[in-house]
């Protein structure tokens, strides 16, 4: 298979060429190949994208996703790999789990999954999971999902453990005590809706705890969907100092603001919270100067009955997968009319190395750039592409997302996974 006339994303550059695939790698990057081709002029190649923060449901859940359908979801979205968060029924906190969703995955043959596994034992907080042998069976890091560990000494320890094994620990960071039932960001639209609401130093210091035990153990830590401005500091001032921290964020933490509650709609309700102007202002910095490292989904699908319901008991999270690449490029690179460039805007490089190369890199998995020898992993865009984001055209089981009728760029037209196209829009 030979990809011609396009727009080639590299480590260093764009450039105009083609790619020649065989035995499922990129085999060469020149002109003028010959053989079986597919024009590509007027589309951009980037490397596979690459989702380290995605819940799949299955096993356990399947009413809001399964395997199939998320990853349907995902190559739509132009992902080719995901990795999948450890809070099923029952939870992915032994071998047995890890090797069904492996399983799973490899039958339903789209793009390839990488389970998570559980820090600890059913998600409880008190004693560590089986780390060696969900690290023998396929998992690629470790994390509590949806909590923090609240005991700092078994923290710790699960550092250490994880990192004996070659895995890295994904700490979603809140302090529940602080939350305290709050559902949203306090700030003016808390008081004006008279929703609860949750303070930033439920975030920030699980953050600085995370810090500071990365820091004293010299092991690495990676905080999950940073959404605030305190954070951003914090995770920037580490960095500075040397700390093996590294971080990711949503597209909705910086396309955002807890404006979006103020009708009610549940499909703004996410953990954490939509934060204030500041925040997704500093959120955009973070990821400019390299202190944010990723662009993640948190792809949280809910049945409709989930997000039907009042403000306060409705499920927390947005199906993200089948929109991150068009908001992220939108909001990134090409602004409001992606047809003007400033000299404050990502580059089209940029955006592959937050949401391709950077997840490869931290979770060390094969891919994440462009390059002989590389996996065939790619996502083939049509940057110019203007379309309105409809959640009823999902193929996720979930419809659930604050973007509906929003009018972005980037419409992706192949998905390919080891050589082999695995979505073609029609």
């Amino acid at each position: 298979m030979i990809f011609k006339n396009a727009d080639i994303v590299l480590k260093d550059g764009v450039i105009r060429g083609d790619l020649r695939i065989e035995d499922g790698r990129i085999a060469a990057i020149g002109t003028d190949f010959s053989g079986e081709a597919l024009d590509c002029t007027g589309l951009t190649v980037f490397p596979g994208l690459i989702d380290m923060h995605v819940h799949l449901r299955e096993p356990g859940f399947e009413r809001k996703e399964d395997i199939e359908s998320g990853s349907r979801a995902a190559v739509k979205g132009g992902f080719t790999q995901i990795c999948c968060m450890p809070n099923t029924d029952p939870v992915t906190d032994n071998k047995v789990v890890v090797t069904y969703i492996k399983a799973r995955a490899k039958e339903v043959g789209l793009c390839k999954v990488h389970p998570i596994g559980a820090i600890t034992k059913g998600q409880k907080g008190e004693e560590l999971s089986a780390i060696g042998g969900m690290k023998a069976a396929g998992a690629v890091a470790l994390s509590e999902d949806g909590k923090s560990v609240l005991n700092t000494k078994l923290m710790a320890s699960a550092m250490l453990y994880a990192n004996d094994f070659g895995l890295k620990c994904l700490c979603h960071c809140e302090d529940p005590s602080l939350v305290d039932g709050g559902v949203v960001h306090e700030g003016y639209y808390s008081t004006r809706t008279g929703l609860k609401g949750s303070i930033r130093a439920a975030e920030d210091i699980m953050i600085a705890r995370e810090i500071c035990l990365a820091e004293s153990l010299d092991l690495p830590v990676h905080i999950c969907h940073v959404s605030t401005y305190s954070g951003v500091q914090l995770i920037r001032e580490a960095k500075a100092r040397g700390v093996k921290v590294t971080a990711e964020t949503c597209p909705h933490y910086f396309t955002l603001t807890d404006e979006a509650i103020k009708d009610f709609d549940t499909n703004s309700k996410v953990n954490p919270p939509l934060r204030e102007e500041k925040d997704r202002l500093a959120v955009l910095a973070g990821l400019k100067d390299g202190t944010i490292d990723c662009i993640v989904t948190d792809h949280a699908p809910h049945h409709r009955d989930d997000k039907h319901v009042e403000y306060d008991l409705a499920a927390f999270g947005i199906s993200g997968l089948e929109t991150s690449f068009a908001l992220s490029y939108t909001a990134l690179v090409g602004r409001k009319t992606c047809r003007k460039r400033r000299e404050d805007d990502f580059s089209l490089v940029d955006l592959a190395e937050k949401m391709s190369l950077n997840p490869a890199r931290i979770l060390g998995l094969a891919g994440g750039a462009i390059e002989v020898g590389a996996p065939a992993d790619l996502t083939i865009a049509d940057l110019g592409a203007e379309w309105t984001i409809d959640p009823e055209k999902f193929v996720s089981k979930g419809k659930n997302t604050p973007f509906a009728g929003r009018s972005v760029f980037g419409k992706i037209r192949y998905t390919v996974v080891d050589g082999a196209i695995k979505y073609r829009e029609e």
